[in-house]
């Protein structure tokens, strides 16, 4: 596929960024189908926060894993951790863990 530089909107600060052929080669090789909505000092930003965000321990119930997640559990033991979480979103195709409660740890929500 030929892919040309675009010019996008940031959705947060409304100015435009470049977005380059070898950065939409990227998404589409990783499977990504919708172009960045922010534009690079934006999603930077937006990296930071959630980096300073406070996280919480859990144990996973399926492996008995130590995780931590960024919310706070309702009951910390009823909670999977990112491993166990991909592993079940595979077998289920990503529905029953979505609708069950279910929530990863080490997810950046």
């Amino acid at each position: 596929m030929d892919f040309q530089d675009k010019t996008l909107t940031c959705k947060d600060c409304s100015k435009e960024f470049a977005w380059s052929a070898g950065e939409q080669k990227f998404y589409a090789d990783k499977g990504l189908q919708n172009p960045p909505g922010r534009c690079p000092d934006c999603r930077k930003q937006m990296k930071e926060k959630r980096a300073n965000r406070q996280m919480y321990s859990i144990i996973c119930k399926e492996c008995g894993k130590e995780g931590q997640v960024p919310f706070q559990p309702r009951n910390p033991n009823d909670v999977l951790c990112a491993d166990c979480f991909a592993k079940k979103r595979a077998e289920t195709g990503g529905k029953e863990a979505e609708t069950s409660g279910e929530t990863p740890a080490d997810q950046a929500v």
